[in-house]
């Protein structure tokens, strides 16, 4: 047995270790828990973990010496959040606030002068970095989202939902205003949450001056596509040509069937004085995104998938060399797949971000279209999760461990280390005893290696037996990391009392690219085969109580929970499947990104030759052999996992008088993203532990 140790871990959250059948077991969780309050530790509490402030960088002064910084804050008793921002030295120091307003800012740029621009309530405000009076730029009605400015600063883009179809019954019948009905002759009628109003988001321009907008033009007028792109897009999305002249813009411009099953975005230019719209990503059928100039505008790089229909296709960096006019992927041979990338300063590298191993570092490549080789900047037990800029010696990221959330942390060239900028949580992080987090090999049953993490509970005594969690990750193709979830937390579930592990399964970015495909049109074979794989070699750990392990997660997880019920053969005493994909046909014919199933599994279940998917790899199929108690949680909103799904799931528990517990949740979608139903989520969540571990 291969054990690589990879993290000593920093905190915990909740150490309340249930009882474990016996009554002296009971009085074993408060000697614990006196141990650890005689130590000067606390422990964390779901209602803790919501009160960590939520960090996001917001951008660096022009002379690198500044940070800008928001904090989100969750009022649990109000279930409401409040975002401010606040500068901080780069270098070290004390964090000021910079804005106090109720509600939420987000810095939109940082001028030469050092002048914040940044949105509240909708409109633009202005603010010296160094903290003086703010002041209001615009009264645009409407309001304004996503807003970019030109080079120049004589124009702005900005984007806003505008109704292209009338879907619905008050704009088709407009005599019948208070009808609440929805008409569709095609697909995409309904995306992540919600059904298609009609409305689709536009890319404006318009000239600004002294915070006057001009009128207003829709760069997409009468397209019914999306930029930014739906659901999540933001400013990424576009950007403008360093010479203020053009506009670059990413927009899927398909619609119905063809946008429900394609993925190919591409990149288009409009050019201002001619107002002519060119696709620069013509024969590049994946998705193309987030485009951007090198500070000298002579280079453009982008992400790009080459596969259509292929969401989580590897990742590649092209660059365009506009004096050579000519494109190449940098990282065409590179076996890794790229998260976001940023340009150096003198433009002659791209840093980029990818998962490896476990977790997520930095890279960096050369960019010139001679090809380079992609060299990694860091390593370490900690995702890097986003590049803020380049100062001075090094790099300003956002970083995270299992066991610590978000922070800002400059990360130096030379020492190759990562120092913290910001100390927003430390007051809560520094009183918590510490969890140990593991790396951890095991053979695969085709024997592969397969790699695992294993988080402990606080105060691990390797003498004594622990009940044992089997996580089971989403995606299919998303990597488990050093991310910190405020929901999924690893640190929280181990501080209740479990050993907690999380394999690398098949499917995973981050060990090569086949790895990751291997999981398409196989959901239910090998990677279901690594989770018993790696639960069945921790077991043989003494400190293992092979009595009490569970198995839990959510999504593709939930799915490989729904399938692991019908073959576990009694490995797990609970099971626990959030969103989980149940029965496969049905599933098909009501998800809404059809891109995905038909990739993944191949095209829909009336075609014989994705039979395989719909029956071996189905879990309805296996139900007979369910006899585990089981909780299912289900979002009344989701639409990427429909409702059906959780609720035949639990019908089928109930028919077979297996213990089981339904969680729906009808406001939440495929997450849980209210404050109070967060809440009721974990005490559901850990009750079911304790009633059934």
């Amino acid at each position: 047995m291969n054990k690589l140790s990879v993290l000593t871990g920093v905190l915990l959250t909740s150490t309340t270790l249930f009882a474990q059948r016996a009554p002296e077991k009971v009085v074993e969780k408060s000697l614990i828990a006196s141990k650890l309050n005689a130590m000067g530790k606390e422990i964390m509490t779901p209602e803790k973990l919501w009160t960590l402030g939520r960090v996001s960088a917001e951008g660096i002064s022009r002379d690198g010496k500044t940070l800008l910084f928001g904090v989100s804050n969750y009022n649990i008793q109000d279930n409401t959040s409040e975002k401010n921002l606040f500068h901080i030295p780069v270098a070290g120091g004390q964090a000021k606030p910079f804005t106090k307003d109720k509600g939420g800012e987000s810095v939109v740029q940082i001028t030469d002068k050092d002048e914040v621009i940044y949105t509240y309530e909708g409109q633009l405000w202005k603010k010296p970095i160094n903290g003086q009076e703010s002041i209001q730029l615009t009264d645009f009605e409407g309001g304004l989202e996503n807003v970019k400015f030109s080079p120049n600063g004589k124009h702005i883009l900005f984007s806003r939902a505008v109704v292209i179809k009338k879907y619905h019954s008050a704009d088709k019948y407009e005599d019948l205003a208070k009808s609440d009905v929805y008409i569709y002759d095609d697909l995409d009628y309904r995306h992540w949450d919600t059904f298609n109003k009609g409305e689709f988001n536009h890319l404006f321009l318009a000239s600004f001056e002294d915070g006057e907008i001009g009128e207003a033009k829709d760069l997409l007028e009468g397209e019914p596509y999306y930029t930014p792109q739906a659901p999540f897009g933001g400013t990424e999305d576009y950007t403008w040509a360093p010479d203020s002249r053009s506009v670059l813009y990413v927009s899927k411009k398909k619609f119905g069937k063809e946008y429900a099953q394609s993925t190919n975005t591409d990149i288009y230019r409009y050019d201002i004085l001619s107002q002519n719209t060119t696709n620069i990503t013509v024969g590049m059928n994946g998705y193309d995104t987030n485009p951007a100039y090198s500070p000298d505008g002579t280079k453009l790089a982008w992400l790009s998938m080459k596969t259509e229909g292929y969401e989580a296709d590897k990742n590649d960096i092209i660059l365009l060399d506009k004096k050579a006019t000519q494109r190449v992927n940098l990282t065409k041979t590179w076996d890794g797949t790229v998260e976001a990338f940023y340009w150096s300063k003198n433009g002659r590298k791209l840093y980029f971000t990818a998962p490896t191993k476990g977790t997520v570092q930095l890279f960096q490549i050369d960019a010139t279209i001679r090809g380079a080789k992609v060299r990694q900047m860091s390593e370490g037990d900690f995702d890097i999760t986003g590049i803020v800029g380049e100062v001075d010696g090094g790099l300003i990221v956002t970083s995270t461990t299992m066991t610590r959330a978000t922070e800002v942390y400059s990360f130096n060239f030379k020492r190759k280390t990562l120092v913290p900028v910001t100390h927003v949580n430390d007051h809560i992080f520094n009183k918590l005893a510490p969890t140990k987090v593991e790396g951890r090999f095991t053979k695969a049953s085709d024997g592969e290696d397969l790699f695992s993490w294993v988080i402990y509970p606080p105060d691990f005594d390797k003498n004594k037996k622990y009940p044992t969690l089997l996580f089971c990750q989403g995606g299919p193709q998303a990597a488990t990391t050093q991310g910190y979830s405020y929901r999924w937390n690893f640190q929280l579930m181990a501080s209740q009392g479990y050993i907690v592990i999380m394999p690398n399964r098949r499917g995973m970015p981050g060990w090569g690219v086949k790895w990751n495909e291997d999981i398409s049109g196989d959901w239910g074979g090998q990677a279901i085969q690594d989770y018993l794989s790696a639960i069945d070699d921790l077991s043989k750990e003494p400190y293992i109580d092979s009595d009490r392990i569970g198995a839990v997660g959510a999504s593709y997880g939930g799915y490989s929970v729904f399938m692991l019920a019908g073959v576990h053969q009694g490995r797990f005493k609970t099971l626990i499947s959030h969103c989980g994909l149940f029965d496969m046909t049905a599933w098909y014919g009501t998800t809404e990104e059809l891109f995905f199933a038909n990739h993944d599994l191949g095209g829909p279940y009336w075609d014989s030759n994705n039979s395989k998917n719909y029956t071996d790899f189905n879990p309805i199929k296996y139900v007979d052999k369910w006899d585990t108690p089981i909780l299912i949680f289900q979002g009344g909103k989701d639409f990427r996992v429909p409702v059906g799904q959780g609720l035949s799931a639990f019908q089928a528990a109930q028919l077979k008088n297996i213990k089981s517990r339904l969680v729906y949740l009808p406001e939440e979608n495929h997450w849980v993203l209210s404050g109070h139903n967060a809440q009721v989520w974990q005490r559901e969540f850990f009750g079911w532990l304790k009633e059934t571990l």
